[in-house]
């Protein structure tokens, strides 16, 4: 064996060594994390506060789709950008630190712009803020989900996942519940909303803090950085044509994304037939919430015991059958159900999507790998939304649960096509 390939042996042993020694305290971080950040992040991710907050204020489901489209735009914006900047360093976390308090940031500003504003001035900086939001958050995205793969084991990934999601999705389940019934009902402190998004804020800033914590590993190999983001851009058709599998998960979680035309509706359309005052805002918050929660460590056994793919296969089925539940109900109980399933199957995709990608390729192509399936995914999840809106506008609910339907289905046609990765590449 040669001197170099001696050297580089010893440095992957000593890499998957410090790995190991560290996972107990990097586990606990991004647990504690998870808790609290991923709770904040659920309240303005859930489909009803933020929709029913940009409703209230502009009376127009255009306005929805487009306040929602400016925050995906933002995080297809910033992805590859974002891959740039990691991709040639040999550690990540002060990157995560500093894009995860400006994401916060704009949950801080949203907040005060509720309180501070109302009409057209807090609908123009809803929508600068949600924008913002998804910039510094489409570069957070790539830094994190990197960070994650080098300091949690492919087979402990799920189980991470998993229980994150589940600890962030209890607490925000009671929160969101608590948000709806005391904050929304009761205009706490002269802006219910206002209030809701500054207790995300608050959870948020606790979650980011636990990262302090965590132990980054040394990359064992690394990009020369480019001279000019266009050149990464310019790689990109080769980095799909190079990686056929990888090409197939890229278009499914695209049509995936897309599928989610139908996301910021799904609230205004129970309206049709509901009161959407704050308890029962509360209500379905709670069960769109809880589901998540609950189906996290299932959706996280499965990933560890038998991978990712199937994961996105059957969240993705789920999540069209709630579809097909909401379209054909019209009472409390069965909307209640709907969005419990709406809720297990959109988490089932996140959690298949974000630790699926982690698992082609080689390590230090990972960033850009993350950061080209990201772009696509935002790019659907902006232009979803305003198709969206469109179609309300001019037509009805039903033709976008039905269009959104066809991408899901499209999705799991296509992710059926890919060859499970850990039965070509075996990673730690």
């Amino acid at each position: 064996m040669s001197e170099c390939a001696t050297s580089l042996s010893h440095r992957e042993a000593s890499y998957h060594a410090q790995v190991q020694r560290d996972l107990p305290r990097n586990f606990a971080a991004n647990l504690a994390h998870g808790l609290m950040g991923m709770t904040g992040f659920y309240l303005l991710a859930a489909p009803t506060f933020v929709p029913a907050y940009i409703y209230l204020l502009s009376g127009s489901k255009m306005a929805v789709g487009l306040a929602l489209g400016a925050q995906f735009i933002g995080m297809a914006m910033s992805s590859i950008w974002s891959a740039t900047l990691i991709e040639h360093r040999d550690r990540v976390l002060r990157v995560v630190h500093t894009v995860g308090w400006l994401m916060r940031l704009q949950i801080l500003s949203l907040a005060i712009s509720a309180f501070v504003l109302s009409g057209q001035g807090a609908l123009i900086a809803a929508c600068i803020f949600l924008a913002l939001f998804g910039f510094f958050g489409g570069m957070q995205g790539v830094a994190f989900n990197f960070l994650m793969s080098k300091v949690i084991p492919t087979t402990q990934r799920g189980r991470l996942t998993g229980l994150r999601n589940f600890l962030g999705g209890l607490t925000a389940s009671g929160v969101a519940y608590l948000g709806g019934e005391y904050l929304v009902g009761s205009n706490a402190f002269g802006n219910g909303y206002g209030s809701t998004f500054m207790l995300a804020f608050i959870l948020t800033s606790i979650g980011i803090s636990a990262l302090t914590f965590v132990r980054e590993p040394q990359s064992l190999s690394v990009r020369a950085q480019p001279s000019r983001l266009t050149e990464r851009l310019a790689d990109i058709p080769a980095i799909l044509r190079t990686h056929p599998n990888y090409r197939r998960f890229f278009f499914a979680r695209a049509l995936g994304a897309l599928g989610t035309t139908a996301v910021p509706f799904y609230i205004l359309y129970v309206g049709k037939y509901l009161e959407l005052s704050g308890a029962n805002l509360g209500y379905f918050s709670l069960a769109f919430l809880l589901s998540q929660t609950v189906s996290n460590l299932v959706w996280g056994r499965i990933g560890d015991a038998r991978g990712f793919r199937l994961v996105f296969l059957l969240s993705v089925g789920l999540w069209a059958g709630a579809i097909l539940l909401l379209l054909v109900g019209s009472s409390m109980p069965a909307f209640l159900l709907a969005f419990c399933g709406l809720g297990a199957g959109f988490s089932g995709y996140q959690v298949a999507a974000q630790n699926l990608v982690l698992e082609f390729g080689e390590p230090h192509e990972l960033p850009m790998l993350i950061a080209v399936s990201d772009t696509a995914s935002h790019l659907m999840m902006a232009v979803g939304p305003l198709l969206g809106g469109l179609i309300a506008t001019q037509l009805d609910y039903g033709h976008i649960f039905w269009l959104a339907l066809v991408f899901k289905l499209a999705a799991v046609a296509m992710v059926w096509r890919v060859i499970e990765p850990r039965k070509t590449l075996r990673r730690t």
